[in-house]
């Protein structure tokens, strides 16, 4: 496994996490979607100004995964109302999750799943959860790797593609009182 480091990612990096979001994108959606409507949605989920509003808004973190100094994948983790859906307890919803195809199997998903549930335990949360696209089987067995189970789905639209995510949820170690 390579040395990974996370750092936040913040306004003067728009630039970069657009292109490593459009590019893991790309690499792990592009073949399964219309090339319309796929061009469409990259063109609006990952313009600047769109990702600008997300940096800025309350609740909603994004951090970069770097090898030897390259962007290498990237994660935003959403808390409180930034959550795209209610979900019950007190939660930590991981919206993206993606690394660049050429760093797949050095660590790096692993570097960023750990660093989310650092915070979750820093920040006492109950559980993490996240949605994946029914057809991503790799994803699908990653998590459940990781201990998360299913829970309800959502939908995810691509242009005039609604497409369905399952919902997985990670329940978390409370810490036990002391006596």
């Amino acid at each position: 496994m390579s040395h990974v480091e996370i750092v936040a990612v913040g306004p003067q990096d728009v630039a970069v996490l657009a292109a490593i979001g459009r590019r893991t994108f790309i690499e792990t959606f592009e073949s399964g979607n219309d090339p319309e409507d796929f061009a469409d949605y990259l063109e609006k989920a990952f313009a600047e100004a769109q990702l600008l509003g997300e940096i800025g808004a309350v609740g909603s973190h994004f951090f970069f995964a770097r090898v030897d100094g390259e962007v290498a994948g990237y994660l935003k983790l959403n808390m409180d109302e930034a959550q795209t859906e209610k979900v019950a307890g007190r939660t930590l919803e991981i919206e993206r999750i993606y690394v660049d195809g050429a760093f797949q199997g050095a660590g790096v998903g692993k570097a960023l799943f750990d660093f989310a549930l650092g915070i979750a335990r820093d920040e006492g949360i109950e559980a993490i959860w996240l949605g994946v696209w029914e057809d991503n089987p790799k994803a699908i067995r990653f998590y459940e790797r990781q201990g998360f189970e299913p829970f309800g789905v959502h939908s995810f639209t691509i242009g005039k593609d609604v497409q369905r995510d399952i919902m997985m949820r990670l329940e978390l170690e409370r810490p036990s009182a002391p006596h």
